[in-house]
């Protein structure tokens, strides 16, 4: 996957792979712990984890994560007090675009240290060729999603 040059829909297909296993919530494959490992968690065995959130980062970002709000109000993320976050989760791929939920840091100090991130019900939809960049980061559990 990915090694031609040529082909726009390498994260694409790395964010297909992670939805089709967020949809399964396991699979039998073993591979290396890459954005495309064949399973959520750290071994085939691992149970109950639904996500692997991910960070974008733009074409024209400069090096800076893409932030989106965790509310459906129109927040400008780079004003000061702003409730953003630049964690998401892939909902749903259609061609090169994709859609994700923003994932919001979880507050709770009992559930934060083995569930650190919250579902909200903000939404966005990203054309991928705008993204040149992909962080995948550790498999977890989501209520809510």
């Amino acid at each position: 996957m990915c090694n031609n040059s040529n082909d726009s829909s390498c994260i694409a297909e790395i964010l297909t792979v992670i939805n089709i296993l967020q949809c399964n919530a396991q699979c039998p494959d073993t591979c290396l712990d890459t954005c495309d490992r064949g399973f959520l968690g750290n071994t085939v065995a691992t149970l109950g984890l639904n996500t692997r959130p991910v960070m974008l980062y733009t074409c024209a970002g400069n090096g800076t994560p893409w932030s989106m709000p965790t509310t459906k109000e129109n927040i400008d993320c780079a004003s000061v007090g702003a409730t953003c976050s630049s964690v998401f989760r892939v909902e749903k791929i259609d061609g090169n675009c994709a859609t994700f939920r923003v994932l919001a840091a979880n507050t709770d100090p009992v559930t934060s240290p083995t569930m650190p991130y919250v579902a909200t019900n903000s939404f966005f939809t990203i054309n991928l060729d705008c993204v040149c960049a992909l962080k995948c980061l550790n498999d977890t559990t989501v209520e809510g999603v």
